[in-house]
């Protein structure tokens, strides 16, 4: 016998084998075609699994899953604390655990302008490793690589500044495929298009995937129960995926809809998380589903490059979680007054409130905003005017043009696939992308791409 203890958020996928015919997924392939992530343990087949976050697993010495119990429980039990507690508890903790999973180790630590990496920049900047951070940017997008290095600067990392060429996934696909099994779609893995130079980097990586989610409201303020699975529905569901996976659905003719299938799937989820408090409760769900099954799922690629830690998907940072007041983690709040402290990382830009900082982002609002968004709007379209338009989006950098396009067609059309999924199920929502609505049918497309590597690589396997 073998057990399997998993951590409340994985930091790698693990599988087991079920004793049930070998036979393909439709409506949890239907599921990952409208989400871009599969359902508890759902995989391509219907006698493999995935081993379940939180719980204690039991294999036979053949690999085959004889049983699986919880050994963590999503709760609500917040303690009756002042912010100013939580605020150093949470900094405390942050500390604690960088330091466990670092050790002495050189650290390399990738930088957006956003929170989460900033957070860990405050932390690491006191600690004995030395750090080296770096960061991408798109070729004539936003050059969120200045605020990186502005945040290195007063940290005293060093640097380096990529740009995620066009055209970058496709001479490394295949062995994508073989990192992430499939299981995400392709085009968001931009470290695909660095891994080169990531590997000749020294040390291990200090990423800050989930604490976005984890430090923020998991639902609106005020939310009604009945209003749950819809809200939830519409985060997961992707543009175009509802309409692709109903497409599929039709064409391997499975029974009922799509869309009811897929709430019955949420509504099961939701109801073993025994939180009354909605705001909780939804932050639990998006951390049991697609933070284990999305996010998880292309972190194999930076471990292709170094060992990885991850500071806030420690069981640790989950547990103190449930015991914090939702008044404290929605709006970012714990963050924010933490980097609040050291003046030089709240005064740079926070990127998703451009051009504001942690110090005046509340101004992001007309009219304050006015000046910034006719400026932005005039430079991108003068740019486009003479050709070099603004890349803002994954698909713009793999998708657009005669070379992208060509091996893009090459993957999605390849005989072998269409004996998978129809000739004019994929026609369809290529004809969409190209002609109709790209931006809407940038996913669905990419679905393809990425089952087509799927069925190349694993199918019947």
């Amino acid at each position: 016998m073998i057990t399997i203890k998993t951590p409340i958020l994985p930091t790698k996928l693990q599988f087991a084998k079920l004793h049930k015919a070998h036979e393909l997924d439709y409506e949890a392939i239907c599921i990952f075609a409208a989400t871009g992530f599969f359902m508890d343990g759902d995989t391509y087949y219907k006698d493999a699994v995935c081993l379940l976050p939180g719980h204690k697993h039991t294999l036979d010495e053949n690999g085959y899953l004889i049983n699986s119990e919880a050994w963590f429980h999503w709760q609500y039990t917040p303690r009756d604390i002042s912010f100013e507690t939580a605020l150093e508890e949470y900094k405390e903790l942050l500390k604690k655990i960088t330091k466990e999973q670092i050790g002495e180790a050189p650290v390399i630590l990738p930088l957006s302008g956003g929170l989460d990496s900033r957070s860990q920049a405050l932390i690491l900047k006191d600690l004995k490793n030395p750090v080296h951070a770096y960061s991408y940017s798109f070729p004539g997008g936003y050059p969120e690589h200045k605020i990186s290095k502005q945040i290195a600067k007063v940290c005293n990392f060093t640097f380096d500044a990529f740009t995620i060429p066009k055209g970058y996934l496709w001479d490394g696909i295949d062995d994508l495929a073989q990192l992430n099994g499939c299981f995400s779609e392709f085009t968001h893995a931009r470290q695909m298009g660095v891994l080169d130079e990531l590997k000749q980097m020294k040390g291990i990586f200090s990423l800050g995937h989930w604490g976005d989610v984890l430090f923020d409201r998991g639902a609106p303020e005020g939310i009604g129960e009945n209003e749950v699975i819809p809200l939830l529905l519409k985060k997961m569901l992707k543009p175009g995926g509802l309409e692709f996976a109903e497409s599929l659905w039709k064409a391997w003719g499975l029974d009922g809809e799509f869309k009811v299938y897929l709430e019955s799937r949420i509504e099961s989820a939701l109801s073993k998380i025994k939180i009354d408090n909605i705001s909780a409760r939804v932050r639990a769900f998006k951390t049991a589903q697609w933070a284990h099954r999305w996010t998880t799922t292309n972190l194999s690629v930076f471990a292709e490059a170094h060992p990885i830690t991850l500071p806030y998907y420690d069981d640790r940072m989950m547990q103190f979680i449930c015991t914090i007041p939702e008044e404290f983690l929605a709006d970012r709040r714990l963050q924010i007054a933490h980097l609040k402290e050291y003046k030089a990382l709240a005064n740079i830009t926070w990127h998703e409130q451009k051009p504001f900082n942690l110090n005046t982002y509340k101004y992001n609002k007309t009219p304050f905003n006015l000046p910034y968004r006719v400026c932005n709007k005039i430079k991108r379209e003068f740019n486009a005017a003479i050709g070099n338009p603004y890349i803002q989006r994954n698909f713009e950098l793999q998708f657009y043009g005669e070379a992208n396009d060509k091996q893009l067609q090459e993957r999605i059309f390849h005989p072998s696939f269409l004996e998978f999924v129809p000739k004019e199920v994929v026609m369809d929502f290529y004809k969409k992308f190209k002609n109709t609505n790209p931006v809407f049918y940038s996913t669905p497309v990419s679905m393809l791409l990425t089952m087509s590597l799927w069925h190349k690589h694993f199918y019947n396997k």
